[in-house]
């Protein structure tokens, strides 16, 4: 009688733990759970189709207000600076013609200059701005007809006297303006109705 072989054991491969096998799943369903809610939440939790911009609504005070935008605009202050017109053309009076124009607008013009002996006469306005005043000069810039040289103050400011004064924008009038309405305020009523955009 032949003796049979006890079968040699196999080797058993180790088997994951429930604990950690359970730990896994709760991650990957964390993960799964937070995409889905980041999709739902970027996409405003419905498939619908985006909805047609609405237009600018018109506030009181003349300024607008994008209802799909994060901005609005709002008139801008032209009384919130000076303009100082100087008379850089060689024509008598037409810089007190523009100071009037201007003032006309509600722009806050003292009395018109002469620029400084030696200046040559300009056939094209000039626009010129203090630091910080770059908004006023584009401002003012848009009221002359936007055809008009803009850029930094001069040194030294090339006025007769020297002396800006309290203004922050400098018109050196030309050839091309004088005695000539102000193209960018026309059919505007009180002059031009100017908006700068608030964030």
């Amino acid at each position: 009688m032949s003796q049979q072989r006890p079968r040699g054991s196999r080797p058993s491969l180790p088997s994951a733990s429930n604990g950690s096998l359970g730990a896994a799943v709760a991650v990957i369903a964390l993960l799964l759970g937070f995409l889905i809610l980041r999709d739902v939440r970027d996409s405003g939790g419905s498939s619908a189709t985006p909805a047609t911009k609405e237009p600018a609504l018109t506030t009181p005070g003349g300024g607008t207000v994008d209802p799909n935008g994060t901005t609005t605009s709002a008139p801008f202050n032209i009384m919130g600076f000076k303009i100082q017109v100087a008379n850089a053309s060689g024509l008598a009076g037409s810089a007190g013609d523009m100071t009037t124009r201007l003032q006309k607008l509600g722009y806050v013009v003292p009395e018109a200059k002469n620029v400084a002996p030696g200046t040559a006469k300009r056939l094209k306005t000039g626009v010129y701005y203090t630091v910080g005043c770059e908004a006023n000069a584009q401002n003012v810039a848009a009221v002359l007809g936007g055809n008009v040289d803009v850029g930094p103050m001069p040194n030294p400011v090339p006025l007769a006297d020297g002396d800006l004064g309290q203004a922050c924008v400098l018109i050196l009038l030309g050839t091309d303006l004088s005695g000539k309405p102000l193209a960018g305020a026309e059919g505007a009523p009180n002059g031009i109705a100017a908006t700068t955009t608030i964030p």
